[in-house]
């Protein structure tokens, strides 16, 4: 569900983009208080393992068409709405700069769409509602599954309406909307069965992280040692191996458009704001489509020999893992920032007792 700048004008993209600043500036204060020396090791594995999943397109059969998870619901019930926000910004702010997928001018859109609606809409309203921090597996999953379709609902809406306030004529509401959301009904199944079966590992594993997530509250003095050393495996392993088996289809943003208008990918304006942002982009994007050669990743025409099919998941593997580990180190450096605001605020202690680690 990742938008292109063609898709927006310049003052509804300048618009998300101030909104999703401010709420990123909002959760950062926020999550001061919750903030400890686990939560941001924690913060920063989850962000490489949903960087890592959203690598991984499945078919939807029947349609032509193809979806991803997006990890917001599994964020918010691992690490709390705030954490959680700040992780899925971060995931997107690299996805843009160093793979070029999603647009510059998109990207306070994308956070928005892919960031708000689980950690402030779905998990405090649903999630939480229908499965408490200590509730039953079979509660956990329905609620996931629940909150996960809702929330991708949402999203795909919200990426109708700000095409629709850019003054996309060619992309009437009511047509958009109707491929836009049963599209991201399938996907959203997916995204819940995934995330209740993340969930149910960690709260089988490390159920305190379940409680310090509703609670609002530190991880306290438990080792999550081997919980970050799992879920760290698993997030390379799915970015180095599983990514070659991502399917090639359109997702569901693209098949949307292309019923709509005959073409997957719509032309932005020539000139202005587009261009220089696009300009930019290129110049960040060391790894385009997810790449070492530029085409290598979206090449479905490219000969079926073992060589050429070894170099292309050679190029995805590595592109996989170079995001994960950036991801890695971005969301666990701000988490550390925050948590060094955080103990100046409470006067600088470096002890190892409750106020600086435990509730």
């Amino acid at each position: 569900m990742h938008m292109a700048d063609a898709l927006l004008s310049p003052a509804v993209g300048g618009t998300m983009a101030a909104g999703a600043a401010g709420l990123i500036a909002y959760s950062a204060r926020k999550v001061t208080a919750e903030m400890d020396e686990r939560k941001a090791p924690l913060m920063g594995v989850m962000g490489a393992f949903v960087f890592a999943a959203q690598m991984i397109n499945f078919t939807i059969p029947g349609t032509g068409s193809s979806g991803h998870l997006g990890g917001g619901m599994m964020l918010s019930i691992l690490l709390g709405p705030y954490a959680a926000f700040l992780t899925i910004a971060s995931v997107l702010v690299v996805q843009a700069l160093v793979f070029a997928d999603g647009g510059l001018l998109a990207l306070g859109c994308n956070i928005v769409n892919l960031g708000l609606f689980p950690a402030f809409i779905c998990y405090p309203l649903i999630y939480k509602r229908l499965a408490p921090a200590q509730a039953s597996p079979r509660r956990v999953m329905a609620a996931a599954l629940i909150s996960s379709v809702i929330a991708l609902q949402l999203g795909a809406l919200g990426v109708v309406l700000v095409t629709i306030l850019s003054g996309r004529s060619d992309l009437p509401f009511g047509t958009f909307a109707l491929l836009m959301l049963p599209i991201h009904l399938p996907i959203g199944v997916v995204e819940g069965l995934a995330t209740a079966a993340v969930v149910g590992f960690v709260q089988r594993a490390r159920p305190e992280v379940l409680v310090a997530a509703a609670e609002g509250s530190r991880l306290g003095p438990s080792s999550l040692k081997r919980l970050l050393v799992g879920m760290t495996a698993l997030a390379a392993m799915v970015a180095g191996v599983l990514s070659w088996f991502a399917s090639t289809h359109p997702d569901g943003l693209e098949w949307s458009l292309f019923k709509a208008t005959g073409s997957a990918e719509l032309v932005a304006p020539a000139g202005g704001l587009h261009e220089e942002l696009s300009r930019i982009q290129e110049q960040t994007a060391v790894m385009p489509d997810y790449a070492l050669v530029e085409g290598e990743a979206t090449d479905a025409e490219a000969p079926a020999a073992t060589s050429g099919w070894k170099a292309r998941a050679a190029g995805t593997s590595v592109a996989g893992l170079v995001g994960g580990a950036i991801t890695l180190g971005l969301v666990t450096a701000i988490g550390l920032a925050v948590r060094a605001l955080s103990r100046a605020g409470r006067g600088g202690t470096t002890s190892s007792g409750p106020a600086a680690g435990g509730p």
